[in-house]
């Protein structure tokens, strides 16, 4: 007869030494991986928070030590909007960005297409040249290039001579898409062109679908940098008010003699608010985007 030893009921099998110390090694590490985390966090939120609460505090204690306002001044926001030209200024920088964006994204699409897909001769000379141009800062050629929109055209004291650029491409979002392009694989362009499709057929029924997460980092980009740009609009749009794009704009808060904060940060939340919306919704395929680009050189 076998007798059958049951487990005491609530009684936990003994952990080895072994186990005990590799759980605790595994504890301290989730403990080091997330306070750094947290500590990241922090050093990138804290400056955003600080900007909210000095934006709600009235003027006299945006000069004080305090962190917490003592009366919260949502008012001091309408005083932002009720600024001569603020409005403008925020139209200005929707056409600005908003424009060029579609412009660039327009106008690099079938440059980086070709070098991706493209069997040309000359093509890695051509690719050179773009990465060339990306190392070129814009403050080499901002004097002939504005002598040329100033003087030649009469464009000064709009924002054209930075908008109408952008639709001749640009170097960076070429290089960036044309990365993209290239993990895509030939079957699927050999396929189409067996069903009778033509080049730019397949660029606008296979290659785009494909290509959405790269098209949206490029545009994302480059939104970015038209709606934060402020020396273009310096250069070419300070002398005209009726030009100035947000980030210039925010210079004319400063005063000669008094400055008035708790304004200046309330319109900076305010300039700063529609790029971190536009982030968050797309930040997916933003990062898809950015990752997907280094797969395949």
């Amino acid at each position: 007869m076998t007798q059958v030893l049951d487990k005491p009921v609530g009684v936990r099998a003994p952990v080895s030494p072994a186990a005990r110390t590799a759980r605790r090694r595994a504890a301290l590490e989730w403990v080091a991986v997330h306070s750094l985390g947290v500590a990241a966090a922090l050093f990138f939120t804290l400056p955003f928070v600080f900007v909210l609460l000095t934006s709600l505090m009235s003027d006299s204690q945006a000069l004080s030590r305090d962190l917490i306002p003592h009366t919260w001044e949502w008012g001091n926001y309408r005083k932002v909007f009720d600024t001569p030209g603020f409005l403008t200024w925020w139209r200005n920088t929707l056409v600005y960005a908003g424009l060029g964006t579609v412009l660039t994204v327009v106008s690099s699409v079938p440059v980086a297409y070709a070098l991706a897909k493209f069997r040309f001769r000359g093509r890695n000379l051509s690719l050179m040249l773009v990465i060339s141009m990306m190392m070129l800062p814009p403050q080499v050629i901002i004097i002939p290039m504005y002598l040329f929109w100033a003087k030649q055209l009469d464009l000064a004291g709009t924002l054209w001579p930075l908008i109408v650029p952008m639709a001749f491409g640009d170097a960076f979002s070429i290089f960036l898409l044309r990365q993209f392009l290239m993990t895509i694989p030939n079957e699927y362009l050999d396929a189409a062109k067996v069903d009778g499709c033509g080049d730019l057929r397949i660029l606008l029924k296979v290659v785009l679908p494909m290509a959405r997460p790269g098209i949206a980092a490029v545009a994302l980009f480059q939104f970015f940098y038209a709606w934060n740009d402020y020396f273009g609009p310096q250069i070419y749009a300070s002398e005209n008010p009726g030009a100035w794009t947000l980030s210039y704009g925010l210079e004319s808060f400063k005063g000669a003699h008094h400055t008035d904060w708790n304004l200046t940060m309330a319109a900076t939340v305010l300039v700063m608010a529609p790029v971190i919306l536009v982030f968050f919704f797309a930040q997916r395929a933003f990062v898809e985007g950015v990752t997907l680009t280094g797969v395949k050189g």
